[in-house]
C-alpha cells in the first residue's frame, strides 16, 4: 500500500483520528495513454478517436494555387472560417488551419 509508505494519511471525520488512504496504483493512467498512441498513431502523427481528440475536425483551405488572387484566397477563407462556425454550433470541435506553409499531406 503506497499510503503507508509515503505516510499519507487524511483525518476521519467521525474519530478524528489519522487513516492510511486507500489507494491502488496500477499505471492505468500512462498505460491507457500510451495504448491509445500506440493504436491511433503512425509515422505521420496522432489521430484520436472524435470522442477524445479535443478537435474533431479540421477545415484546410485547398486548390490555391500561384494564380489564385487574394481576393479569391479572402474569400476561400471566410468560406473556411463560416465552416468552422456551423461546426462548432453544431456540437462538432472544429478549428481552421489556414497555414500558408505547409501543404496536406
Amino acid at each position: 500500500n503506497f499510503s503507508k509508505m509515503f505516510d499519507i494519511v487524511f483525518e476521519d471525520p467521525v474519530t478524528q483520528e489519522k487513516q492510511f488512504v486507500y489507494q491502488n496504483s496500477w499505471g492505468l493512467t500512462t498505460r491507457t495513454i500510451g495504448v491509445l498512441v500506440m493504436v491511433h498513431g503512425d509515422n505521420k502523427g496522432l489521430v484520436l478517436p472524435p470522442r477524445v481528440a479535443s478537435v474533431q475536425a479540421i477545415i484546410m483551405a485547398v486548390g490555391i494555387t500561384a494564380k489564385t488572387t487574394d481576393e479569391e484566397k479572402v474569400s476561400l477563407f471566410a468560406a473556411c472560417k463560416t465552416l468552422e462556425d456551423e461546426l462548432n454550433d453544431g456540437g462538432i470541435r472544429a478549428k481552421t488551419d489556414l497555414r500558408d506553409n505547409v501543404t496536406p499531406a
